[in-house]
C-alpha cells in the first residue's frame, strides 16, 4: 500500500530523489566507491557543494547581488546562537511567533538586549501579531516564516531601519516573494529540502563583521564562507540530498510552479477543515500555513475510529505537536495533491459516520 507521509520534519522527500540518493550510497556517480566513503575535499564532492550553494541562490534569486550560500551544521537551534553571536552588539528585535521564535530568543540574550516587538503568546501562537511597532537602532529583526508546530505563517513582513533575518526552515523554497528583502535567511534541511543534518545559511555578506566581540572560529560566518562552506567537514549525505531536491525543485518549474501547487493543496484541506462538522481549524484562518495545517477533532469519542481510518488510508505522521494537540498536515514540497486528496476523503467519510 502506498503511504502518504504528512510527517512535520523529517521531511517527505521526492521519489525521484530518494531513488538517486539510494544508488549514491552504494556506488557515486560509477566511482565504485559510496558518496558516504569518499574525501569531501575530492573533486567529485566539492562539486556537489558548489551546485547546492548555487542552486539556492538561484532558486531564491539571489545571485550576484551580495548573498552567500552555506551548509553548516547543528540545525537550526545552532543558528539561534550564530546570529547572535555575529549580528547582535547592543539589542535585536524578535517577533515571537512560536516555539522556535522563543528558543532564538533564550540564545539571543545570552548577547544583548532582546526586544519583543510583538508576541501571540497569549492565545498559545494561534495568529500572528499585527501592528507592532519596531524601534529604530536595533542591529537586526529576526521573524519566523512558517510556525511548523501552530501552524501559522506570515503572509506579510515588516519593513525596518535593520536588518532582517528570518528563519524558513519550514517554507523555504514553497512560495515566491522577494527575498532580497531579508539580509539572511537560515533553514533546517529536514523540515522542506532534504534529510536531517544541514542548514541552509544565506547570508548577505556586508552585514557580517559588525559586532566587537571575538567570534569562535567555528561560529563565524565570514570564516565558512572564506572556507566556501568547507572549513570543516560537511554533512556529506543531508547536503547531496538538498542539492538533488533543490535540482527536482527547478525541474519541476521552481518557486512560482511548486507555490501553485502548494496553494492548491491546503485550499483543498482547509475546505474540508471548514466545512466538516466534525473538524475544527487551530490557526486563524487569515494566519494558517500553507505548509503545516493544524486541527482537531470536536468529539473526542470519534478519535480512535478516524485514527484507524488514517492507519487503513495507509496515512502517516498526522499527530498534533503535544503542545497543540489534535492533528498536523504537514504539505511539505514533496508531499502530491494526491495524498492530500485521501486525507480529505477520509475526513469526508468520518463525517458520515459520525
Amino acid at each position: 500500500m502506498k503511504k502518504h507521509n504528512f510527517s512535520a520534519g523529517p521531511c517527505i522527500l521526492p521519489q525521484e530523489v530518494l531513488k538517486k540518493a539510494s544508488e549514491s550510497v552504494v556506488d557515486f556517480n560509477g566511482l565504485g566507491l559510496s558518496l558516504v566513503e569518499i574525501s569531501h575535499r575530492s573533486k567529485e564532492f566539492v562539486e556537489v557543494m558548489e551546485t547546492a550553494r548555487a542552486l539556492a541562490l538561484e532558486l531564491l534569486g539571489l545571485e550576484g547581488k551580495g548573498y552567500k550560500a552555506l551548509f553548516l551544521q547543528g540545525g537550526a537551534s545552532m543558528e539561534f546562537l550564530m546570529i547572535a553571536y555575529n549580528l547582535l552588539e547592543t539589542k535585536a528585535g524578535y517577533l515571537n511567533t512560536g516555539t522556535w521564535s522563543d528558543k532564538s530568543i533564550k540564545e539571543a540574550k545570552l548577547f544583548g538586549e532582546v526586544i519583543e516587538v510583538g508576541s501571540s503568546k497569549d492565545e498559545n501562537f494561534k495568529y500572528i501579531p499585527k501592528g507592532y511597532a519596531i524601534p529604530s537602532g536595533l542591529d537586526y529583526l529576526h521573524l519566523t516564516s512558517n510556525n511548523t508546530i501552530f501552524g501559522t505563517q506570515m503572509k506579510k513582513f515588516p519593513t525596518a531601519d535593520a536588518p532582517l533575518v528570518c528563519d524558513m526552515s519550514s517554507d523555504i523554497f514553497s512560495r515566491q516573494m522577494d527575498f532580497t528583502q531579508f539580509d539572511l535567511i537560515y533553514a533546517g534541511a529536514q523540515k522542506n529540502m532534504g534529510p536531517a543534518g544541514t542548514t541552509l545559511v544565506v547570508v548577505k555578506e556586508d552585514i557580517l563583521g559588525k559586532v566587537s566581540r571575538q567570534i569562535p572560529s567555528m561560529l563565524d560566518y565570514k570564516v565558512h564562507i572564506g572556507k566556501d562552506s568547507m572549513f570543516n567537514t560537511p554533512a556529506v549525505f543531508p547536503v547531496y540530498v538538498s542539492m538533488l531536491t533543490m535540482q527536482w525543485l527547478k525541474d519541476m518549474g521552481g518557486i512560482a510552479a511548486m507555490e501553485e501547487i502548494n496553494e492548491k493543496k491546503s485550499r483543498l484541506l482547509y475546505s474540508e477543515i471548514d466545512l466538516s462538522p466534525v473538524f475544527q481549524g487551530y490557526a486563524n484562518k487569515e494566519d494558517r500555513s500553507h505548509m503545516n495545517a493544524t486541527f482537531n477533532i470536536t468529539d473526542e469519542k470519534l478519535k480512535e475510529e478516524f485514527d484507524s481510518m488514517l492507519k487503513e488510508a495507509g496515512i502517516n505522521g498526522l499527530n498534533g505537536h503535544r503542545s497543540v494537540g489534535g492533528y498536523r498536515a504537514s504539505m511539505y514540497n514533496a508531499l502530491s495533491l494526491e495524498s492530500v486528496g485521501v486525507l480529505v476523503d477520509v475526513m469526508s467519510e468520518m463525517e458520515r459516520k459520525g
